[in-house]
């Protein structure tokens, strides 16, 4: 079946079978291969996307039921030139450390942060409980989420 749908600010398309995942779909037919494969279950959020705002374990979610819909994947946030403020605030905590996990913990505080973009601490923990990482504490993350929402909010405050 023919799969059509928005991804990163881009209508594109591809030919799938009907059982297709929106994580397989992204990998295998748009070459997107940011959001990664864990559990396969919805357990750990290294597949998560964004569909119209709202995130999503894409391992749980079929191609064609996004059809039509607007897709943000972590490829999606930065250009050639800057980081997202998310990112860049990842970066500077060091708050990834074999970045697989990495992707997914953007995208869900993306998410959070184009909904509050000054959460606490709760809030935060709340908004990664689908997300699992393997390698750290979630100090540094939250760290970076923190600063990050500052970054966002600095960036849309009229001078």
């Amino acid at each position: 079946m023919m799969v059509q749908l928005k991804v990163n600010g881009e209508l594109r398309s591809a030919d799938c079978p009907p059982e297709t995942t929106l994580l397989k779909f992204l990998r295998e037919h748009l070459n997107l291969t940011g959001a990664k494969l864990g559990c396969d279950v919805g357990d750990c959020g290294t597949c998560t996307v964004i569909v119209d705002g709202e995130s999503v374990n894409s391992c749980l979610m079929l191609a064609a039921r996004a059809a039509g819909h607007d897709v943000t994947t972590i490829e999606g946030l930065a250009n050639s030139q800057q980081l997202h403020p998310i990112q860049q605030a990842f970066e500077e905590h060091g708050a990834l450390q074999c970045g697989f996990c990495g992707p997914g913990m953007i995208m869900s505080a993306k998410d959070l942060l184009d909904k509050n973009p000054e959460p606490s601490v709760l809030e935060i923990r709340d908004a990664l409980s689908g997300n699992l990482c393997r390698c750290t504490g979630y100090t540094k993350i939250i760290e970076a989420i923190i600063d990050a929402g500052q970054a966002m909010s600095e960036e849309n405050t009229p001078a």
